[in-house]
C-alpha cells in the first residue's frame, strides 16, 4: 500500500479506504489515481493473509441438493444478491440428495473454508444432526431434520397445499390429482403438501379417491411422465394440484398433447412461483411460498450470527404462503 500511495500521491490510509470500499470521503479523481497505481504496479490483495488477520474469510457456503431444480437455482440467486449487497461472497456446493454429502458439508474441516453455512436439507433427518459440533453458524432450510440445535427457515407447505386445493375446489373442481403426492412418510415436501390437499377436501366435504394421489418426482420430466400415465390409465379428473411448479410445467405439456384444454377441461395449480410458470401456455396459477421473505430471513439470520448476536435458543421461522392466480384456473 505504501508503494501504491507513493505512486498515486496519496496517503496509505486513502489507499486502504479505496481497497476496502470506504470511499464516501474519497473524490473520484483521487480514487481513479489509486486504481491506476494499483493496476500499474500489479498490486493484488492477499485474501488469505487478510482472512488470517481478521479471522474471517468473508465467504458463506450454500449447500443444495441439485442445480437442475429451478427452485434451488432461484433461491441461490436471491441469497447471492443479498449477501453481495452486504459485502459477503456466497459459494454454492452440491449435496446430490445424499445424507453423507449433507453431513460432510457441515463437518468442521469443511467449515474452515467459510464464516457460516446454509444447508438446504433434502434427505437428512433430525437424528443425523445430533453428533455434529460445527464451529461456525449454521442455518438450515427445508422441512426435514427440524433440529432444536440450529436456526431453521421453513415454508408453510401444508398451508400452501391447502390453499392451492381450496382454490381448485372453490372453482368447481371435484376430482383433483395431487401430482407428486404422498399420504405417508416423514415430513417432506410431498407429505406436507399432500396433508394440505387432504385438509382442504375435508373442509369442503369432498371425498378423495385413492387413485388421485399420484406419487412421482417433482421435476419437469417427472410431471410429464406422471401426467401421461394418469391420462393413459383413463383416470377421470378435472383438476391438478402439482406439488411443484416444475412438475406442473411437465403436466401442462402432457395435457396439451392429450388435447385437454386448460383451464376449460382441466384446471391446474402449482407451488413455488417460479419465473418459468409465468411463461407457460396458459400462465400457471401457483402458491407463492414467500421466496423473498425467506431469502431476507436467511441472510439476516446469518449476518446476525456472524456479528456474534446469538439468541438463547435457535430460531425456527415459517414463511407466509399466498395464492397467485393466473390463467390456468377458471
Amino acid at each position: 500500500m505504501q508503494d501504491v500511495a507513493a505512486k498515486a500521491g496519496v496517503s496509505a490510509q486513502t489507499v486502504s479506504n479505496v481497497i476496502n470500499g470506504r470511499t464516501d470521503h474519497v473524490g473520484p479523481e483521487t480514487m481513479q489515481r489509486v486504481i491506476d497505481a494499483i493496476n500499474d504496479l500489479g498490486y493484488r490483495l492477499n485474501q488469505s493473509a487478510r482472512s488470517l488477520r481478521r479471522g474471517r474469510t468473508g465467504i458463506v457456503g450454500l449447500g443444495m441438493p441439485s442445480f437442475v431444480n429451478e427452485y434451488y437455482a432461484e433461491l441461490a440467486e436471491r441469497l447471492g444478491q443479498r449477501f453481495s449487497a452486504r459485502g459477503i461472497r456466497m459459494v454454492t456446493e452440491l449435496t446430490w440428495h445424499a445424507i453423507t454429502d449433507e453431513m460432510e458439508s457441515l463437518a468442521a474441516s469443511r467449515l474452515e473454508t467459510y464464516d457460516g453455512f446454509i444447508l438446504a436439507l433434502a434427505v437428512s433427518e433430525s437424528a443425523d444432526l445430533h453428533g455434529l459440533t460445527p464451529s461456525k453458524p449454521i442455518v438450515l432450510l427445508g422441512e426435514r431434520a427440524l433440529s432444536a440445535r440450529f436456526d431453521h427457515v421453513l415454508m408453510d407447505n401444508q398451508g400452501g397445499g391447502r390453499m392451492a386445493t381450496l382454490a381448485l375446489l372453490d372453482r368447481g373442481a371435484r376430482a383433483i390429482v395431487a401430482l407428486g403426492g404422498a399420504r405417508e412418510g416423514s415430513d417432506s415436501v410431498e407429505t406436507l403438501r399432500t396433508r394440505g390437499y387432504l385438509q382442504a377436501h375435508e373442509e369442503r366435504g369432498v371425498e378423495v379417491r385413492g387413485d388421485l394421489i399420484v406419487t412421482s418426482g417433482l421435476h419437469v420430466d417427472d410431471g410429464y411422465r406422471a401426467m401421461r400415465a394418469v391420462l393413459d390409465a383413463g383416470t377421470p379428473f378435472d383438476a391438478v394440484f402439482a406439488l411443484t411448479d416444475s412438475c406442473a410445467i411437465g403436466a401442462v405439456r402432457a395435457l396439451h398433447e392429450a388435447g385437454r384444454r386448460i383451464p376449460d377441461d382441466v384446471q391446474i395449480v402449482g407451488f413455488d412461483n417460479l419465473r418459468a410458470g409465468m411463461f407457460c401456455t396458459p400462465p400457471l396459477s401457483t402458491i407463492e411460498p414467500g421466496n423473498d421473505e425467506m431469502a431476507e430471513t436467511i441472510v439476516n439470520l446469518m449476518v446476525e450470527r456472524l456479528a456474534g448476536r446469538r439468541p438463547e435458543r435457535p430460531r425456527h421461522i415459517v414463511s407466509t404462503a399466498s395464492l397467485v392466480l393466473r390463467e390456468s384456473t377458471r
